[in-house]
């Protein structure tokens, strides 16, 4: 596990908008001789990962792109962690998924405003819906629900397919629900999953908006909530956005679909 420090890329609004959703996506930011070098060494090492090596860490572990989204989120000398493959060998039907390809959050996941690490996902090759890339459901790290009630759905309305060309990675808040998709193409598709931890306090520490208010900043979700009341979860995103400015002990919660604080 190493430290590594950039600058911050998020601006306020973004920030707030990852609180809320809880991914995001850089489509393509690895280039393509380094994806062909790490697709080349899984097939050849049973998926296992590159992790060690100088050149992976430089434009994956570290990729200039992601980082300096990580670097927002987390603060400076975050830490990196671990590197495994979700391989699968194409096609998989729905009904005949194992555990990964039915929705889930992953074990340990803890319901808190705190924000003190991150799951993300890199796509070696380019992965279209017909390879079974990772669904997720945009604000469901704030649902709180046990596998075998959740397990069972097929297509849920507003979930979003990380369905992308080779080079993309994904930032998510651990917690959020998710799953692989359907496949039908024929082949093998990698998903490399890692992770980074904070190892400061948090802090207003990124691209500040001057005309930024935190008091009106409406952040309602962009779709269809099918899993919870409408106004949770502007109030739940506003108290991860407060808990990252290091002002939790202000927060008091929404009204009228807008955060109140101490100031």
């Amino acid at each position: 596990m190493s430290r590594h420090d950039c600058k911050p890329t998020l601006t306020d609004t973004q920030v707030l908008e990852f609180c809320r959703d809880g991914f995001l996506m850089f489509e393509g930011v690895v280039p393509d001789e380094v994806n062909q070098r790490v697709f080349d060494y899984c097939d050849k090492n049973d998926g296992r990962v590159p992790a060690g090596e100088d050149w992976y860490i430089e434009n994956v572990t570290l990729n200039p792109q992601a980082a300096g989204a990580i670097r927002s989120l987390l603060g400076k000398n975050f830490r990196w962690s671990g590197a495994g493959n979700h391989r699968v060998q194409c096609p998989v039907e729905e009904v005949h998924q194992q555990s990964n390809g039915l929705w889930h959050n992953d074990g340990g996941s803890v319901y808190t405003p705190e924000l003190d690490c991150l799951q993300v996902f890199y796509y070696p090759q380019d992965t279209p819906v017909e390879l079974g890339p990772t669904e997720v459901v945009p604000s469901s790290h704030f649902l709180r629900s046990y596998h075998f009630w959740m397990g069972h759905y097929g297509r849920i309305r507003n979930a979003v397919s990380t369905a992308a060309p080779a080079g993309s990675i994904f930032l998510t808040i651990y917690r959020i629900w998710h799953r692989r998709s359907p496949s039908t193409a024929t082949g093998v598709r990698n998903l490399i999953k890692y992770s980074y931890i904070r190892t400061v306090p948090p802090e207003r520490d990124w691209i500040i908006e001057p005309e930024f208010d935190l008091a009106h900043s409406y952040h309602a979700p962009a779709g269809p909530q099918f899993h919870r009341e409408f106004h949770r979860t502007i109030n739940d995103a506003a108290e991860i956005y407060f808990w990252l400015c290091g002002k939790h002990d202000q927060y008091r919660g929404t009204r009228n679909n807008l955060p109140i604080y101490y100031s």
